[in-house]
């Protein structure tokens, strides 16, 4: 990729420590102690300017540069942009569009975003492209759906989603593309969600709402050090994208009465990184999907390869991961480490149902800390909510090959719940290294109906009995006699 993309760190500036240099000052080696004092404030004054590109002087922030990652730079200003939440600016994004999609023999063009409040409707990117947000700068939604421009239903999906028919597309979109940028120094794309929403509730809206930025077909896109918040529906969605980077994001909606802003929603992707994000919205935080039902059978795209590691997440509402509903393509080779969920309904899920078909397997966890989460782990396989009635209710998803090593936590009120079937069990599932402190003390904490698997070791609370056990050396202790009896307990 001839893309230099841009790592902003994050810094604390040092203190001089004054009791410790007035004696010095004071003593007979007054000269030499000036001369250290005077090193050792210019050396922290060069390190912090060449660090971040910008310092700060007796609290007055100095605005950084916005650095130059192609060949040619333009500003939204230079497109006749005014950024004073007021102005409508989509004839001046697509005007720089335009020009940067001219440049691509020549290693494509850059798009900066000064400082401001940048009122916009819907507009494309193109290939070989970098937006860059500068710091305080803001683009902002049009509110009225008027504005955003319908597009055909995913092929995947079968329809729009919500509604049958066209689907609102997003504010920020892009389809057919190669190396694709969106960074900046932590700039901020709103969707002001809320009129959205508010419509959405009160069942006025025609057409399926659109994503905040939803990149389609595409490849070699990263996207990194900005803010994404209030999207109308779900935030970023990467649709049959290869060679994915999402990094350093924070991403914001209302943890109640925001419906449906899943976070980052993975969806028939393959090779993709999603890593240092901070995510606290309205429904999952992450779901990867691959399709629904029939349609995603047909489309056939599965997600796969998908690291997801070093992330804080929230959702009250439904969980912290998720895989699925909409797996129909099948979900593969998912490594989730190092990921703390807070105050959170579920902290990781798999979700799927009969009729959906396709396949959830090779998924790691590693490294999960739950902290006052209702349900830790959750596979469920009766998530019925279909696109029409055309769909097979002979197509069952497979479930196996899911292991959890290292989960710990407090205040989880039921750390395990594994609901197979006797129509799609859930197969070799593996747990390690597992203590989480519960807040219920009663019986079936652990529970689980048709899984088959392995404990290995000790782990907290006692595990279900319908897996095998053995000791940290990988020798059976105790194989299991009911891998089909049920003990869920959905009362808590």
């Amino acid at each position: 990729m001839m893309v230099e993309t841009l790592q902003v760190g994050r810094f604390h500036h040092q203190r001089l420590d004054l009791k410790r240099w007035i004696p010095a000052f004071l003593s007979s080696h007054k000269t030499l102690f000036t001369v250290l004092w005077m090193a050792a404030f210019l050396s922290v004054f060069v390190w912090q300017r060449n660090i971040v590109g910008g310092f700060s002087i007796f609290g007055r922030a100095v605005a950084k540069p916005m650095p130059r990652m192609r060949p040619v730079a333009f500003n939204l200003t230079d497109f006749g942009a005014v950024g004073d939440g007021v102005t409508v600016n989509t004839e001046a994004f697509e005007r720089a569009v335009l020009a940067i999609s001219k440049l691509g023999k020549r290693g494509g063009g850059q798009l900066n975003v000064p400082p401001g409040r940048w009122l916009t409707g819907p507009f494309n990117l193109t290939s070989h492209m970098t937006l860059f947000l500068a710091e305080d700068s803001e683009i902002l939604g049009l509110q009225d759906e008027k504005h955003w421009p319908l597009m055909p239903p995913l092929p995947s999906y079968g329809y729009g989603r919500e509604h049958p028919g066209p689907r609102y597309g997003s504010l920020i979109h892009g389809q057919n593309l190669k190396d694709v940028v969106i960074t900046g120094h932590n700039g901020t794309i709103n969707g002001q969600g809320q009129t959205w929403w508010k419509k959405y509730r009160q069942k006025i809206l025609n057409n399926t709402r659109g994503p905040l930025v939803q990149i389609m077909w595409s490849s070699d896109i990263v996207i990194t050090n900005i803010t994404l918040r209030d999207s109308p529906f779900w935030t970023l969605h990467p649709y049959d994208c290869k060679n994915v980077t999402i990094r350093n994001l924070t991403i914001l909606a209302p943890i109640f009465e925001a419906p449906n802003t899943d976070g980052i929603d993975p969806d028939s992707c393959e090779d993709m990184v999603i890593e240092d994000c901070y995510i606290s919205v309205g429904d999952d935080a992450i779901a990867i999907k691959s399709g629904w039902d029939q349609y995603g059978i047909t489309y056939g795209r599965p997600s796969m390869n998908i690291l997801i590691r070093n992330l804080i997440v929230r959702s009250m509402v439904s969980a912290g991961i998720s895989i699925g509903s909409e797996m129909s393509g099948g979900v593969s080779n998912v490594t989730v480490e190092n990921l703390l969920v807070w105050n959170s309904r579920r902290a990781v899920r798999i979700k799927t149902a009969p009729g959906r078909g396709g396949y959830v397997r090779h998924i790691t966890y590693r490294n999960l800390t739950f902290d006052n989460v209702r349900v830790g782990i959750v596979m469920k396989t009766d998530y019925n909510e279909h696109p029409d009635e055309g769909y097979d209710r002979k197509a069952l998803p497979v479930l196996e090959d899911i292991s959890f090593t290292s989960i710990h936590g407090q205040g989880v009120r039921v750390p395990v719940r594994i609901h197979g079937s006797e129509e799609i069990p859930v197969k070799n599932v593996t747990f390690r290294d597992m203590s989480v402190g519960i807040t219920y003390k009663k019986k079936h904490i652990f529970q689980c109906a048709f899984v088959q698997g392995r404990v290995i070791g000790t782990i907290f609370p006692a595990p279900c009995e319908n897996l095998d056990r053995y000791d940290e050396q990988g020798r059976l202790v105790k194989r299991s006699a009911s891998q089909n009896t049920t003990d869920i307990d959905y009362d808590f």
